[in-house]
């Protein structure tokens, strides 16, 4: 038994192995739902739809969704907004219906990562939720929303699509008409205590105020069970297709997905499928880490744990010798170059990516001619192009 271990063993530890092979298990790391609110509009997510054909001088739509009602607004741009014009755009379309929220959920567009957006919420008391790096279903209420308003624009205007902006008022008005699967009742009633007509009807029964305000209490009070239960079940389905992650400790080194990261590499199909490996500093929440990457990197660096795994250790397979040391060469420091992958023109000159002893594909650079001492470096790569069919340099 302990021999047949040993194989794998071996390729746990093996860093090729690792970094090359994709990962077929289930993804790692349970789900966590976010906390239910306890009134409507006190929790809402935000996010923009783009790559719409110009309507009327709009080409994109801003979606603000209620975490608790699932209601929604629907406000057409006419391109992608900075931090401040979607802070009055927010002002304008949603908290003067329905006050200032606790917390506003986004991902981590420019627009939400700016300072402007962070001292504009801490002006109104909010707090900024943003979701983790390269895992947009930490926002899926509005991720959800989009896929739903665009199944609708495509029913109603697929012949004419330069007209979606004059039908959005109606598939917001639809959408907050329609009961949610969440929580048994429309956004209209979970929201507003009463589900308006579409048509105007015979008769009105009048209401007192008391009535109508035991009826909000009430409609709120089964939205918030109907939340509990829902998230309850989504949990339960979304677990059969996951795996418990494992623990990650404070200055364990783990593998990075490569999936999401731009990596400078000539053919991106065979580029490592885990990069690394990188140090976890922290861990914010049970389901993200915390990264120590390269500044060269230039992402965010907390990412989901489903996007990680760790680096696993075997006496079979030592670890890899660390990259060997700078030397200095007329003032200044060096680097050993594993090899050229790539060049480009710059100006008059040419730059080379430079694949770097003893560095992952994370740290590759473009450098000039005139940086490369080692020029048998320069001529193996040419010769390796001149041997390729078709290639033109």
């Amino acid at each position: 038994h302990s021999d047949s271990l040993l194989p794998k063993n071996y390729i746990s530890a093996c860093h090729v192995c690792a970094q090359q092979k994709g990962d077929h298990r289930a993804p790692a790391g349970l789900l966590c739902p976010l906390p239910n609110p306890s009134r409507p509009w006190s929790h809402i997510a935000l996010d923009f739809v783009v790559g719409l054909p110009e309507s009327q001088g709009f080409t994109c739509i801003m979606s603000v969704v209620d975490r608790f009602s699932k209601a929604c607004h629907l406000v057409p741009l006419k391109g992608l907004p900075s931090s401040t014009v979607t802070a009055k755009l927010l002002v304008k379309h949603v908290f003067r219906l329905h006050g200032i929220p606790t917390e506003i959920l986004s991902d981590r567009g420019p627009q939400f990562v700016a300072r402007v957006w962070k001292e504009f919420a801490e002006a109104l008391g909010a707090k900024v939720a943003l979701t983790s790096g390269h895992h947009p279903q930490t926002n899926g209420q509005c991720e959800r929303l989009n896929q739903e308003l665009g199944a609708m624009l495509r029913c109603v205007c697929s012949s004419q699509p330069n007209t979606w902006s004059t039908h959005l008022a109606w598939i917001e008005y639809a959408h907050n008409c329609h009961v949610s699967t969440s929580t048994g009742q429309s956004p209209f009633e979970a929201s507003l205590g009463y589900q308006p007509s579409l048509f105007p009807q015979q008769s009105l029964a009048s209401v007192s105020i008391p009535q109508f305000l035991r009826g909000a209490r009430r409609a709120w009070a089964s939205t918030r069970a109907a939340l509990e239960r829902t998230a309850a079940r989504n949990k339960q389905l979304a677990d059969r297709h996951r795996r418990p992650a494992p623990l990650y400790t404070l200055g364990q080194d783990v593998w990075l997905s490569s999936r999401d990261i731009p990596l400078k590499a000539s053919s991106r199909k065979l580029t490592p499928r885990f990069i690394g490996p990188f140090r976890v500093l922290d861990t914010p929440t049970p389901t993200t880490v915390r990264l120590d990457l390269p500044r060269n990197m230039k992402v965010h660096p907390v990412f989901h744990i489903s996007l990680v795994k760790p680096v696993g250790s075997s006496p079979l397979c030592p670890a890899p010798a660390p990259p060997p040391p700078a030397r200095l060469y007329k003032g200044g420091l060096v680097y050993s170059v594993r090899r050229i992958l790539d060049s480009r023109p710059r100006g008059r000159g040419v730059q080379y990516l430079v694949d770097w002893e003893g560095y992952g594909p994370e740290e590759r650079s473009w450098v000039p001619r005139s940086f490369i001492m080692d020029h048998s470096l320069i001529r193996d790569y040419e010769e390796s192009v001149a041997r390729t069919p078709g290639s033109v340099r």
